[in-house]
C-alpha cells in the first residue's frame, strides 16, 4: 500500500485526534469533531474489536507517514528486541531522521521534514543524506546544508520562540542544527498511540 495523499483533515477527524500536531487540524476537530462523511454526525454502535486495532494501526502509519509495508518491517523489528514490543516499535519510528528533523522544530510537520530530508536540504554527520527513514544514532549531528539556511522554509524556526523540542535532541536554532544528546526513552514517545492494539493486529 503507497502513502496517502488525500485531504489530511479526513483522516484527523476519522481518528477524532490531531495526529499530524497542527494549529490547523487543531481547529478542524474543534470545528467538525465528528467522522467525515454525510452520516458522520450520525454514527453510532459498538466497535469491533479488530476496527479498533486496524485504525490505531493505520492512525500510527498516517502520523509518521509510512507504508504499510515499512511499518510491517518496524513491527517484526520491534518484536525482535528484548523490551516490550510497543516501546521498540514506537522506538524505532521516533528515530526515523525525518521524525528528528521535526522534533527539533527545523520542520512544521513531519511530512514537511521527510519532504526536506528527501530533497536533500538536510546534512546528517556532514554528508548530505536524502534517505528520511535513516535510524539516527546518539552522537550524530543534523543541519540544514548551507545553500538552504536562507530559504525562507526554515523562516518560522527562530519566530517561533515557545517551541519545546524534544528532550534527546540539542538544538542550535540560530544554525538550523541539532546535536542527538541521547536516544528516545519510554517518556519521550508519543501518548496518542494505543501500541497494544498495534500489537495485537500483527499478532494475529
Amino acid at each position: 500500500m503507497s502513502r496517502y495523499t488525500g485531504a489530511k483533515g479526513r483522516l484527523v477527524r476519522r481518528f477524532g485526534v490531531n495526529i499530524f500536531g497542527n494549529e490547523k487540524m487543531d481547529k478542524l476537530l474543534n470545528r467538525r469533531p465528528h467522522p467525515p462523511g454525510v452520516h458522520g454526525q450520525g454514527r453510532r454502535g459498538k466497535m469491533s474489536e479488530y476496527k479498533k486495532q486496524l485504525l490505531e494501526k493505520q492512525k500510527l502509519r498516517f502520523m509518521f507517514g509510512i507504508t504499510e509495508r515499512q511499518l510491517r518491517n518496524y513491527y517484526k523489528k520491534a518484536a525482535a528486541k528484548e523490551e516490550a514490543t510497543g516501546i521498540a516499535l514506537l522506538k524505532l519510528l521516533e528515530r526515523r531522521l525525518d521524525n528528528a528533523v521535526y522534533r527539533a522544530g527545523l520542520a512544521k510537520t513531519r511530512a514537511q521534514a521527510r519532504q526536506m530530508v528527501s530533497h536533500g536540504l538536510i546534512m546528517l554527520n556532514g554528508r548530505r543524506v536524502s534517505i528520511p527513514s535513516i535510524q539516527i544514532r546518539e552522537g550524530d549531528v543534523a543541519e540544514v546544508r548551507a545553500k538552504s539556511k536562507a530559504s525562507p522554509l526554515f523562516a518560522h524556526v527562530n519566530e517561533k520562540k515557545d517551541f519545546d523540542h524534544a528532550r534527546w535532541l540539542k538544538v542550535d536554532r540560530k544554525a538550523l542544527k541539532f546535536d542527538v544528546a541521547s536516544l528516545p526513552e519510554q517518556e519521550d514517545l508519543d501518548q496518542l498511540i494505543q501500541t497494544s492494539l498495534i500489537i495485537e493486529y500483527y499478532s494475529k
